[in-house]
């Protein structure tokens, strides 16, 4: 063997696990790498996210097979680099780059999805290597991620000082009444844009960054509570946070 390691997992299936030239451990691994590529995509699909089933399962994939191929080269023939593995590293980079989009506010849209497609790739490596219990693992903590962290994150984001808000009015003539509304509130607007998209719509769309000063309201209220309290005034078409 060319890893002088035993993997924990490994050696609970067996020694022919880690065997590069055993179709068996091929199969396994090449079924255990489409399993958790499904299972991930399925989470971004769900999401309606750019890289989706197909792309995180052929992704995790080509990263196994060339570690495969990898270790058979530098058991067989000597190599000293896992060349191949190294340039699928490199392409799934590359490609994890277009999941990512900038918005007209210069926001970063995909990134998580971005890294989780390459981490996906760096998981099918060490899955190729034999390395079960490092795969297992870092599958596990990929999906908590993914799936979990959301949730506390979305907690945290409602409870931070600044948030940024999609904003309706009526006439433009209001604008300003809004801005004095929101002063009177405890907030401070950082930037106001125009959106151009809405021009002939009748309405005036805004995109309004907003910071909260007032120590009462960074107290007690949430982003939810504070824009629920906007949608009563009554020259605002539609208020709602950005995310």
């Amino acid at each position: 063997m060319f890893f002088m390691i035993v993997d924990p997992i490994a050696k609970l299936i067996g020694e022919w696990s880690q065997q590069i030239d055993n179709i068996y451990s091929i199969i396994l691994k090449v079924v255990i790498v489409v399993i958790m590529g499904a299972i991930i995509g399925c989470e971004r699909s769900s999401k309606r996210h750019a890289a989706g089933l197909r792309t995180f399962i052929l992704a995790s994939l080509a990263t196994t097979i060339v570690m495969m191929l990898d270790i058979y080269l530098m058991e067989k023939y000597g190599f000293k680099l896992a060349i191949l593995s190294i340039g699928a590293i490199i392409a799934v980079a590359i490609l994890s780059t277009n999941t990512t989009l900038y918005t007209s506010r210069s926001q970063i849209k995909g990134l998580t999805t971005s890294v989780g497609l390459w981490l996906s790739a760096i998981i099918g490596l060490t899955l190729g290597a034999g390395f079960y219990t490092i795969t297992v693992i870092g599958f596990i903590a990929l999906l908590s991620s993914l799936s979990l962290f959301p949730k506390f994150e979305i907690y945290l984001k409602n409870r931070s000082n600044h948030f940024e808000i999609h904003l309706e009015l009526k006439n433009a003539k209001y604008l300003q009444e809004f801005v004095t509304t929101i002063r009177e509130l405890g907030l401070r607007i950082d930037d106001i844009e125009s959106n151009p998209a809405y021009a002939n719509s009748g309405l005036s769309v805004y995109s309004v960054s907003l910071s909260i000063v007032s120590k009462e309201l960074k107290k007690y209220k949430t982003h939810t509570e504070i824009i629920e309290a906007l949608k009563s005034i009554e020259y605002i078409c539609h208020i709602e946070e950005m995310q």
